[in-house]
């Protein structure tokens, strides 16, 4: 089943004016959302009837002011056209850090007063400091674990997925999957190469990237990303480009991992065949690709498809898990994502699920469609992760007749 023009372009009259409501109310989020991020903490922190003694009521409220004005002057520096390293390292730093700061002052504040209070602890000041105190505390634990989680190799996932089309010869594939290694401020060249020296452990058929790379051009991160060319697969290293490509010269990217020896699946296939049974492994650009117009990138179903047995599975990388909607029409027997990281800093998880229908993990789509999100190998940003740890993932296919009879 292939989707018409004359159907994208109603189903895109249908939604065009919602979409225009939400783009109108998304201009004013880079104003409202700094804004918000240090304006409550501060005033959780210093203003709800503490009392500090002088002068540590106007200083703090000083140091929010400054946090304010310099955590987007930083990150403007760090990642606009002069892509300063330490002036992003600051920015997006200051951003995890006010993220979970504003988190839990929302949280304790609205929560661990009104419950001191029908404790009896202490009269309105006691219960405003104590309230201080846990907040700060809190910000700070979550910090320190969610810096060092973020910073260590991460763990295998492994998990059995059982394909109904999947013939016997190819029971017992091993796909490793690494996805959102986001090489960038902050040198990760020896990270990288253990996250390869762990893949190679796994001895897997096939191993797959699905995009976002790195934040910088292939020039600059080239560094960090070599690590990637001492991979090893039985059959094939795969990769797609995801969105963060298209921020920063993707045909680079697509040319160096081409140079490191992964094959680049932009809108085409390969076949892996094992025991007398095949699999077609495609892959489709990143859906932002097309709006990047960077020429010839898009993301193209019918074209990685193309030539294709039909009656063969197919497995899919595809960036993005709302992707899936056009691979369950396609009747895609598996797709493997990114991009979602998991959410990365707890509770932003809940913005995530407003642009994609998963999170992590796997999750059935239409009657035949398995999706695959990965919660990310790296991070983006801000170098925490807080409740939502990076994998690497190890899939081994089943096949519903079993191994093929030796």
């Amino acid at each position: 089943m292939t989707e018409t023009s004359d159907d994208r372009s109603a189903d895109g009259e249908a939604r065009g004016a919602p979409r225009s409501r939400l783009q109108r109310l998304m201009r004013y989020v880079p104003l409202l959302a700094p804004v918000l991020l240090w304006a409550v903490p501060c005033w959780v922190l210093l203003h709800t009837g503490q009392r500090w003694p002088s002068p540590v009521t106007p200083v703090g409220t000083a140091l929010f002011a400054l946090g304010l004005v310099g955590m987007p002057l930083a990150m403007t520096r760090g990642h606009g056209r002069r892509q300063r390293d330490r002036a992003a390292i600051v920015g997006d730093t200051l951003l995890g850090g006010s993220w979970v700061l504003f988190t839990w002052s929302v949280l304790l504040g609205a929560l661990l007063r009104p419950a001191l209070a029908v404790a009896g602890v202490g009269d309105g000041q006691d219960r405003a400091r104590i309230v201080t105190w846990a907040v700060l505390g809190t910000t700070a634990v979550l910090l320190a674990w969610g810096y060092a989680e973020a910073r260590r190799v991460p763990r295998v996932r492994r998990l059995d997925v059982e394909l109904p089309r999947l013939g016997a010869g190819l029971d017992g594939t091993r796909v490793a999957l690494i996805t959102d290694t986001h090489y960038g401020p902050l040198d990760r060249a020896r990270w990288s190469a253990r996250v390869c020296e762990t893949v190679n452990g796994l001895e897997a058929d096939l191993v797959c990237h699905t995009g976002d790379i790195a934040d910088g051009t292939a020039e600059r991160r080239r560094a960090q990303a070599a690590p990637l060319g001492t991979v090893r697969a039985t059959r094939a290293r795969v990769y797609v480009t995801g969105n963060h490509e298209y921020y920063s010269e993707a045909q680079g990217w697509v040319d160096l991992m081409d140079e490191l020896g992964w094959e680049p699946l932009r809108n085409r296939h390969l076949l892996l065949e094992r025991g007398g049974d095949t699999l077609v492994v495609a892959g489709v650009d990143d859906v932002t690709a097309e709006s990047s117009g960077l020429a010839g990138h898009r993301a193209h179903l019918a074209g990685a498809l193309d030539g294709a047995d039909p009656g063969l599975p197919v497995l899919l990388l595809a960036h993005q898990p709302k992707f899936v909607d056009r691979a369950a029409a396609h009747g895609i027997d598996l797709q493997l994502s990114g991009h979602t990281h998991g959410g990365q800093i707890w509770p932003f998880h809940h913005l995530v699920g407003l642009d994609q229908p998963a999170l992590a993990g796997l999750s059935r789509h239409g009657t035949r469609t398995l999706l695959y999100t990965s919660r990310g190998t790296g991070f983006w940003g801000p170098p925490f992760r807080v409740f939502a740890p990076s994998e690497i993932t190890l899939l081994v296919l089943r096949s519903p007749q079993g191994p093929a009879a030796s």
